[in-house]
């Protein structure tokens, strides 16, 4: 059997599905006294200073702290059924519907958040490894388990859920630096859908 990794946005999708999804769940006044209060770490952001990981966690901190957990999930299912359709590659669901035919473990491995991502990927029959909202009594803390699934934590979740020796080949898809260290782990490696040597 093979194995093949998928990055999610801008890999599978041609948007940020992580800001998407914050104005989608996040009411106005939320948004709008967030966006205050994060404005240096935006700014820094856009001006490569600081990095997304960062950013991810602290939009994540601002916007979700005290959301109620069940109704964020329905936010999510809702997204993952009206939204997400309109952001998704052609040419990224042939290549994932291909791997399909061929009997492949298909893992969509993503610093996106579950609860919009795991109800998407349900609907593909797909696996998903991305990050969780910690909940405390139904309500979200605002802060991720286990940290943020970017960069070096992708191949630490891939290495701690599949015995990757028992796969013949396996195939990666990424579309930016942060995909670098799970491209590695491939024998197959598609940066921006261009095979790398």
């Amino acid at each position: 059997m093979n194995l093949a990794l998928f990055d999610f946005d801008g890999t599978i999708t041609h948007s940020d599905t992580f800001s998407l999804f914050l104005k989608f769940s996040l009411n106005k006044k939320t948004q709008i006294l967030g966006g205050i209060r994060l404005a240096p770490y935006i700014a820094g952001y856009k001006l490569g200073w600081v990095t997304d990981k960062t950013i991810r966690t602290k939009l994540c901190q601002v916007g979700y702290v005290g959301y109620d957990a069940d109704s964020l999930k329905y936010m999510g299912q809702e997204f993952a059924k009206s939204v997400l359709p309109t952001c998704v590659r052609q040419n990224a669901l042939e290549r994932i519907l291909w791997h399909k035919q061929q009997g492949d473990q298909i893992v969509v491995v993503s610093a996106s958040l579950g609860v919009y991502l795991e109800s998407w990927c349900q609907s593909l029959d797909l696996d998903v490894i991305c990050n969780q909202l910690e909940i405390r009594d139904g309500i979200l803390t605002g802060d991720f388990i286990n940290g943020d699934c970017g960069y070096l934590e992708k191949v630490n979740r891939i290495k701690n859920k599949y015995d990757l020796t028992q796969y013949s080949t396996i195939y990666a898809y990424g579309d930016t630096p942060n995909d670098y260290a799970m491209l590695e782990l491939a024998h197959k490696k598609y940066y921006r859908w261009e095979e790398m040597n």
